[in-house]
């Protein structure tokens, strides 16, 4: 393959290629999480700076606007994301920017980095959009992902996109778009970009080496980059003891597991908690379990021990949680109040 696509996103591209002729003045990628969506829109940025595009639309990967490209220090490019992700990348040394990776120091060194995209960084794209564009192009603005624009942000990228400057495309990413205003959906020429197929995903996860990989990829609901980062991970015995308190749900094991599980990323555990109900649910409804087939036994055992009405109730409460668990006041307690109100469907049973 020619293009540094992920194989799943052949088909997807070559419709992409239709809207060059008329192109709108924002797109807006949505999907699922951890199939690849943010390279592709990286992708198409690169090819639309690229000095001498190659065929099927790909950038050429040769002229001076792709190797500036690849260094992030473009003229004409800008990405917005929160701090969280430039500080994760710093670390990799993935940024080339010595100014960014400078403030990147400064903020890690008086707080903690953002996970909104906040204001202040939109608004920074003012002086960028009244320049001239290097050679009289185009300019490029890729923003992911968009449903961390907090409110005042997002307000403030409505108001360029209704008066979008010339030259000027905007790429967003989303990985729920149901939690992005409807004015700013409503101003984007809206892409979707599928699951791959079981075949595919297994297929690339064992080209990267990666052992299990039906487990891994079963456990991250189909998506194949996020079933990989899982596997490069250390979170899999932290995993493994956090089903195995779900598998035997009571009182006692949800305030141990919450003290020793109170470091561990809350968004994590919600979305294991998630997965594993929504099995629960699935195999009431449908006999059929997703998420953990490796824990078929203790999924089918209490499944039949828990009433349906009361199931969908602990799930929306689950779903609640998940939109807070970035800020809780306390993390020992969040999980506490969540596995207690996970053990109360089996108390409720007996």
């Amino acid at each position: 393959m020619s293009s540094s696509l992920f194989p799943w996103q052949d088909g997807a591209w070559q419709q992409l290629q239709q809207l060059r002729e008329r192109l709108p003045h924002a797109i807006l990628f949505h999907g699922a999480e951890g199939i690849g969506k943010t390279l592709f829109a990286e992708r198409f940025a690169q090819s639309l700076l690229c000095q001498s595009p190659a065929d099927g639309g790909h950038p050429c990967g040769r002229c001076d606007s792709c190797g500036w490209f690849s260094q992030y220090s473009h003229p004409d490019y800008r990405r917005v994301r929160p701090e969280l992700l430039d500080e994760s990348e710093a670390g990799e040394g993935e940024n080339g920017d010595a100014a960014d990776a400078a403030d990147t120091k400064k903020a890690k060194s008086t707080k903690a980095p953002s996970k909104e995209i906040k204001i202040d960084q939109v608004r920074a794209l003012a002086d960028f959009m009244n320049i001239s564009t290097h050679r009289q192009g185009m300019r490029v603005i890729l923003l992911y992902p968009a449903e961390a624009l907090n409110t005042a942000a997002a307000n403030a990228l409505l108001k360029t996109l209704e008066e979008p400057p010339p030259a000027t495309m905007f790429l967003l990413v989303s990985n729920s778009i149901d939690r992005l205003l409807p004015t700013i959906l409503s101003r984007c020429r809206k892409f979707a970009l599928s699951m791959p197929s079981p075949e595919q995903a297994l297929a690339w996860l064992k080209q990267q080496g990666v052992d299990d990989a039906d487990v891994w990829l079963a456990e991250q609901g189909g998506a194949p980059l996020a079933a990989y980062a899982l596997a490069q991970s250390e979170v899999r015995d932290v995993m493994d003891e956090f089903l195995r308190t779900l598998a035997h749900p009571g009182v006692e094991t949800s305030l141990k597991t919450a003290d020793r599980m109170q470091k561990v990323p809350l968004n994590d555990l919600v979305a294991w908690l998630q997965r594993w109900l929504y099995d629960m649910f699935s195999l009431k409804l449908a006999e059929r379990i997703r998420y953990y087939p490796r824990y078929q036994k203790e999924i089918v055992r209490l499944a039949e021990r828990v009433d349906m009405n009361e199931l969908l109730r602990v799930l929306k409460t689950v779903k609640e949680r998940r939109a807070v668990a970035g800020h809780p006041l306390s993390a020992k307690l969040f999980i506490e109040d969540m596995l207690l109100d996970y053990a109360s469907l089996f108390e409720a049973a007996r």
